[in-house]
Protein backbone atom coordinates (compact mmCIF):
# COMPACT_ATOMS: atom_id res chain seq x y z
CA UNK A 1 0.00 0.00 0.00
CA UNK A 2 1.36 3.44 -0.97
CA UNK A 3 1.92 5.67 2.03
CA UNK A 4 3.72 8.62 0.42
CA UNK A 5 3.37 9.75 -3.17
CA UNK A 6 5.49 12.54 -4.64
CA UNK A 7 4.17 13.54 -8.05
CA UNK A 8 5.86 15.76 -10.60
CA UNK A 9 7.72 17.94 -8.10
CA UNK A 10 9.55 20.92 -9.55
CA UNK A 11 11.28 23.20 -7.09
CA UNK A 12 14.14 25.64 -6.81
CA UNK A 13 15.60 28.79 -5.29
CA UNK A 14 15.14 32.15 -6.97
CA UNK A 15 15.62 31.74 -10.73
CA UNK A 16 17.35 28.36 -10.35
CA UNK A 17 15.44 25.11 -10.82
CA UNK A 18 16.79 22.27 -8.65
CA UNK A 19 14.23 19.46 -8.92
CA UNK A 20 12.54 18.82 -12.25
CA UNK A 21 9.34 16.77 -12.48
CA UNK A 22 10.38 14.32 -9.73
CA UNK A 23 8.03 11.49 -8.78
CA UNK A 24 8.42 8.64 -6.32
CA UNK A 25 6.38 6.43 -4.02
CA UNK A 26 6.99 4.90 -0.60
CA UNK A 27 4.97 2.05 0.88
CA UNK A 28 4.07 1.06 4.41
CA UNK A 29 7.04 -0.34 6.36
CA UNK A 30 9.35 0.17 3.38
CA UNK A 31 12.86 1.59 3.09
CA UNK A 32 13.72 3.30 -0.17
CA UNK A 33 16.79 5.30 -1.13
CA UNK A 34 17.60 8.21 -3.41
CA UNK A 35 21.10 8.07 -4.85
CA UNK A 36 22.95 10.58 -6.94
CA UNK A 37 26.07 12.73 -7.14
CA UNK A 38 26.54 15.91 -5.13
CA UNK A 39 24.34 18.67 -6.53
CA UNK A 40 21.75 16.28 -7.96
CA UNK A 41 18.97 17.87 -5.88
CA UNK A 42 18.44 15.11 -3.32
CA UNK A 43 18.46 17.27 -0.19
CA UNK A 44 16.24 19.90 -1.80
CA UNK A 45 13.74 17.18 -2.62
CA UNK A 46 13.61 16.05 1.01
CA UNK A 47 13.22 19.66 2.18
CA UNK A 48 10.36 20.09 -0.28
CA UNK A 49 8.59 16.96 0.90
CA UNK A 50 8.56 18.17 4.52
CA UNK A 51 7.50 21.72 3.66
CA UNK A 52 10.76 23.61 4.12
CA UNK A 53 10.79 24.49 0.41
CA UNK A 54 7.57 25.24 -1.45
CA UNK A 55 7.24 23.37 -4.77
CA UNK A 56 6.61 25.30 -7.98
CA UNK A 57 4.71 22.37 -9.45
CA UNK A 58 3.63 18.89 -8.41
CA UNK A 59 2.19 17.44 -5.24
CA UNK A 60 3.03 15.64 -2.01
CA UNK A 61 0.33 13.17 -0.96
CA UNK A 62 0.48 11.34 2.36
CA UNK A 63 -1.93 8.49 3.02
CA UNK A 64 -4.32 9.91 0.43
CA UNK A 65 -4.21 13.50 1.76
CA UNK A 66 -2.74 16.24 -0.43
CA UNK A 67 -0.25 18.11 1.77
CA UNK A 68 1.37 20.19 -0.96
CA UNK A 69 2.61 23.53 0.34
CA UNK A 70 1.83 22.83 4.00
CA UNK A 71 4.22 24.17 6.63
CA UNK A 72 6.80 21.91 8.32
CA UNK A 73 4.83 21.77 11.60
CA UNK A 74 1.76 20.52 9.76
CA UNK A 75 3.86 17.99 7.89
CA UNK A 76 5.33 16.75 11.19
CA UNK A 77 1.88 16.37 12.68
CA UNK A 78 0.87 14.33 9.62
CA UNK A 79 3.88 12.09 10.14
CA UNK A 80 6.56 13.42 7.75
CA UNK A 81 9.77 14.09 9.70
CA UNK A 82 13.22 15.03 8.38
CA UNK A 83 16.54 14.22 10.04
CA UNK A 84 18.68 16.78 8.21
CA UNK A 85 22.20 16.49 6.89
CA UNK A 86 24.73 17.63 9.47
CA UNK A 87 22.65 16.41 12.47
CA UNK A 88 21.82 19.94 13.67
CA UNK A 89 21.32 19.00 17.26
CA UNK A 90 21.20 21.73 19.91
CA UNK A 91 24.74 21.72 21.22
CA UNK A 92 24.00 23.64 24.44
CA UNK A 93 21.05 21.44 25.44
CA UNK A 94 21.29 18.06 27.11
CA UNK A 95 20.59 14.82 25.31
CA UNK A 96 17.25 14.52 27.14
CA UNK A 97 16.29 18.10 26.22
CA UNK A 98 17.13 17.46 22.57
CA UNK A 99 14.90 14.39 22.59
CA UNK A 100 11.96 16.28 24.09
CA UNK A 101 12.31 18.98 21.45
CA UNK A 102 11.68 16.32 18.83
CA UNK A 103 8.17 16.00 20.24
CA UNK A 104 7.43 19.74 19.99
CA UNK A 105 4.22 19.14 18.02
CA UNK A 106 2.86 16.64 20.55
CA UNK A 107 0.74 17.46 23.62
CA UNK A 108 0.82 14.12 25.46
CA UNK A 109 3.34 14.83 28.22
CA UNK A 110 3.21 11.33 29.68
CA UNK A 111 3.67 9.78 26.24
CA UNK A 112 6.63 12.04 25.51
CA UNK A 113 8.42 10.99 28.70
CA UNK A 114 7.66 7.35 27.93
CA UNK A 115 9.13 7.78 24.45
CA UNK A 116 12.29 9.32 25.89
CA UNK A 117 12.77 6.05 27.75
CA UNK A 118 12.02 4.10 24.57
CA UNK A 119 14.71 6.04 22.70
CA UNK A 120 17.20 5.47 25.49
CA UNK A 121 16.45 1.76 25.23
CA UNK A 122 16.92 1.73 21.45
CA UNK A 123 20.03 3.95 21.68
CA UNK A 124 21.75 2.88 24.94
CA UNK A 125 24.54 5.43 24.56
CA UNK A 126 21.94 8.20 24.85
CA UNK A 127 20.76 6.82 28.19
CA UNK A 128 24.33 6.85 29.47
CA UNK A 129 24.77 10.46 28.37
CA UNK A 130 21.26 11.84 28.90
CA UNK A 131 22.43 14.79 31.06
CA UNK A 132 25.42 15.69 28.88
CA UNK A 133 25.29 18.57 26.43
CA UNK A 134 24.64 17.53 22.85
CA UNK A 135 27.77 19.32 21.72
CA UNK A 136 29.93 17.06 23.87
CA UNK A 137 28.90 13.91 21.98
CA UNK A 138 30.99 12.29 19.27
CA UNK A 139 29.86 12.53 15.65
CA UNK A 140 28.29 9.08 15.71
CA UNK A 141 26.52 9.78 18.99
CA UNK A 142 25.18 13.06 17.63
CA UNK A 143 23.82 11.21 14.59
CA UNK A 144 22.05 8.73 16.85
CA UNK A 145 20.62 11.63 18.84
CA UNK A 146 19.41 13.30 15.64
CA UNK A 147 17.65 10.11 14.52
CA UNK A 148 16.16 9.55 17.98
CA UNK A 149 14.95 13.16 18.07
CA UNK A 150 13.21 12.61 14.74
CA UNK A 151 11.56 9.44 16.03
CA UNK A 152 10.22 11.35 19.05
CA UNK A 153 7.66 12.90 16.69
CA UNK A 154 6.28 9.40 16.07
CA UNK A 155 6.67 9.72 12.30
CA UNK A 156 5.03 7.52 9.73
CA UNK A 157 7.80 8.48 7.29
CA UNK A 158 11.30 9.31 8.52
CA UNK A 159 13.44 11.11 5.94
CA UNK A 160 17.16 10.66 6.56
CA UNK A 161 19.60 12.98 4.80
CA UNK A 162 23.17 11.60 4.69
CA UNK A 163 23.14 9.87 8.10
CA UNK A 164 26.58 8.28 7.58
CA UNK A 165 28.33 11.51 6.60
CA UNK A 166 31.72 11.78 8.30
CA UNK A 167 31.39 8.55 10.27
CA UNK A 168 33.90 5.71 10.53
CA UNK A 169 33.13 2.35 8.88
CA UNK A 170 32.33 0.86 12.30
CA UNK A 171 29.79 3.58 13.05
CA UNK A 172 28.33 3.25 9.55
CA UNK A 173 27.51 -0.38 10.44
CA UNK A 174 25.76 0.85 13.59
CA UNK A 175 23.71 3.31 11.55
CA UNK A 176 22.88 0.50 9.13
CA UNK A 177 21.47 -1.61 11.98
CA UNK A 178 19.50 1.36 13.32
CA UNK A 179 17.89 2.09 9.94
CA UNK A 180 16.95 -1.57 9.49
CA UNK A 181 15.37 -1.58 12.96
CA UNK A 182 13.25 1.56 12.57
CA UNK A 183 10.36 -0.16 10.81
CA UNK A 184 10.14 -3.09 13.21
CA UNK A 185 10.56 -1.01 16.37
CA UNK A 186 8.70 2.19 15.47
CA UNK A 187 6.47 1.26 12.53
CA UNK A 188 7.92 4.00 10.31
CA UNK A 189 8.88 3.87 6.66
CA UNK A 190 12.23 5.37 5.70
CA UNK A 191 13.22 7.60 2.79
CA UNK A 192 17.02 7.62 2.75
CA UNK A 193 19.36 10.00 0.91
CA UNK A 194 22.87 8.64 1.22
CA UNK A 195 26.19 9.15 -0.58
CA UNK A 196 27.49 5.85 0.81
CA UNK A 197 26.02 3.58 -1.84
CA UNK A 198 27.07 0.46 0.06
CA UNK A 199 24.97 1.51 3.05
CA UNK A 200 22.00 2.62 0.96
CA UNK A 201 21.91 -0.52 -1.16
CA UNK A 202 22.22 -2.75 1.91
CA UNK A 203 19.10 -1.39 3.67
CA UNK A 204 16.68 -0.32 0.93
CA UNK A 205 14.28 -2.46 -1.07
CA UNK A 206 14.00 0.02 -3.94
CA UNK A 207 16.05 2.94 -5.17
CA UNK A 208 15.85 6.07 -7.30
CA UNK A 209 18.87 7.53 -9.08
CA UNK A 210 18.95 11.31 -9.54
CA UNK A 211 21.09 13.40 -11.88
CA UNK A 212 20.74 17.11 -12.55
CA UNK A 213 17.52 17.32 -10.56
CA UNK A 214 15.73 14.48 -12.35
CA UNK A 215 15.05 10.83 -11.62
CA UNK A 216 16.93 9.01 -14.37
CA UNK A 217 16.15 5.45 -13.31
CA UNK A 218 14.51 3.52 -10.50
CA UNK A 219 13.72 -0.03 -9.48
CA UNK A 220 14.42 -2.82 -7.01
CA UNK A 221 17.91 -2.70 -5.52
CA UNK A 222 18.83 -5.99 -7.20
CA UNK A 223 18.15 -4.38 -10.60
CA UNK A 224 19.87 -1.09 -9.80
CA UNK A 225 23.09 -2.89 -8.89
CA UNK A 226 23.23 -4.32 -12.40
CA UNK A 227 22.73 -1.00 -14.21
CA UNK A 228 25.77 0.39 -16.00
CA UNK A 229 25.05 3.93 -14.77
CA UNK A 230 24.99 2.80 -11.15
CA UNK A 231 28.24 0.89 -11.55
CA UNK A 232 29.86 3.91 -13.17
CA UNK A 233 28.75 6.34 -10.42
CA UNK A 234 29.08 4.20 -7.33
CA UNK A 235 29.80 0.54 -7.27
CA UNK A 236 33.34 0.63 -8.53
CA UNK A 237 34.52 2.23 -5.30
CA UNK A 238 31.73 1.48 -2.86
CA UNK A 239 32.26 -0.76 0.11
CA UNK A 240 29.12 -2.49 1.27
CA UNK A 241 28.60 -2.85 5.04
CA UNK A 242 28.34 -6.38 6.39
CA UNK A 243 24.77 -7.61 6.53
Amino acid sequence: MTLLSVRGITTGYGPSIVNRDVSLTLGENEIITILGPNGAGKSTLLRTIVGLVRPRAGSVVMDGEDLTGRTPDVMAKRGLVLVPEGRRIFADMTVAENLRLGAYARRDADGIEADVEVMEGFFPILAAKRQQKGGSLSGGQQQMLAIARGLMARPRVLLLDEPSLGLSPLLVKEIQAIILGIGARFGASVLLVEQNAGLALSVASRGYLMQNGRIVTCGPISELKDMALMRELYLGGATEPAS
